[in-house]
């Protein structure tokens, strides 16, 4: 049997061409999964690993981070850079991560016209998330390189809009790159995402089941075990709405914010108090549950995740779940033909 090498296997679209890479795979920045080792394995592996700035505190562990991760892969690499004005860390961030020769941006959750303005000047190129097609208008009029289109099915902040919907609608009116985030953990799903005019995909709960993920084994076996109906919404964790799976514990203290946080998070006057309360005690929920508590995985257990664990079926390498999807994707394109007319 012919074994086609990495250059031959290589999936060319606008996406690889624009960040250098083989294939059109971006292992998604996770909050407290992503680590030195995940960006390592799969950008080496031919993909693009990145990382929440966020994930290294203080701020000098991110920088050995960066630099840990640039010793140890000479190709591209990705940052994840929360761009509210919550995130007082935001120049820092990107300075230090301009400093190491980052690749890529991802921002999130507001304007990037700083993070777009600094990368450029460095030739990193900015991939923004959004969720509609007026905020994809307004990050590709600031000069964003690409848009990551967050639809429903994604762990964590998902979108509304279901991806068979965004992703050409987002395509048809954008001349960058569209990037399908939400329920990809299959590389048939990367074809069918290209055929959509999608530039690529984003994968983020198929990498917590990796080996590489800084997280407790529970988080791991969970994923494995849950099915697309263990997903559930929750605006317990940040107040807006994000993708978890349904653990004891969730179902015991509901999906919706207790009522007084609600009417405090909605009043015009204890709005701005209020919201970043909910987010401080979703982050610290979630640190405890991805790093393990010593107590049983039922005992406060938040972990988020993307409707694609019904997809995955075992824990492997980094590198390993890239060449699965290569190899899926190929056997997908192949399999076309004996579909009938």
């Amino acid at each position: 049997m012919k074994v086609m090498t990495n250059s031959a296997r290589a999936i060319p679209t606008l996406m690889t061409s624009q960040l250098g890479i083989q294939f059109p795979i971006i292992g998604a920045p996770m909050f407290l999964v992503s680590n030195v080792d995940m960006v390592v394995g799969i950008s080496e592996a031919g993909a693009i690993g990145t990382f929440p700035a966020l994930n290294y505190r203080p701020i000098e562990k991110y920088r050995e981070a960066l630099a840990e991760m640039k010793k140890r892969t000479k190709k591209p690499i990705g940052v994840n850079v929360i761009v509210n004005k919550s995130n007082t860390r935001q120049p820092e961030d990107v300075k230090a991560a301009l400093d190491a020769g980052v690749e890529l941006f991802i921002t999130s959750l507001g304007s990037p016209a700083s993070v777009i303005r600094d990368a450029h000047k460095n030739g990193a190129k900015v991939y923004c998330d959004v969720t509609n097609l007026e905020h994809a208008k307004k990050v590709a009029d600031l000069g964003a390189d690409g848009l990551v289109a967050v639809g429903t099915g994604a762990g964590g902040h998902a979108g509304p809009i279901s991806p068979l919907v965004l992703v050409p609608w987002l395509a048809r009116e954008m001349k960058i790159p569209v990037i399908l985030a939400g329920g990809v953990a299959h590389g048939s799903q990367i074809l069918a995402a290209i055929a959509l005019g999608a530039s690529g995909v984003h994968v983020g709960t198929r990498f917590i089941a990796s080996r590489e993920a800084g997280v407790d084994q529970s988080y791991k076996d969970a994923v494995v075990k849950a099915s697309p109906e263990d997903i559930v919404m929750t605006t317990r964790v940040s107040g807006t709405p994000a993708a978890v799976i349904n653990t004891d514990y969730v179902k015991k203290i509901g999906t919706d914010l207790p009522l007084a946080l609600k009417i405090l998070k909605d009043h015009p006057l204890t709005k701005k108090y209020a919201v970043p309360l909910i987010h401080y005690l979703g982050m610290k929920s979630l640190e405890g549950a991805a790093g393990g508590s010593g107590e049983k995985p039922s005992w406060k257990t938040v972990w988020s995740a993307g409707q694609s664990v019904g997809l995955v079926d075992e824990i492997m390498d980094c590198r390993e779940i890239v060449e699965k999807l290569v190899r899926e994707y190929h056997e997908a394109q192949a399999a076309l033909p004996a579909i009938p007319s």
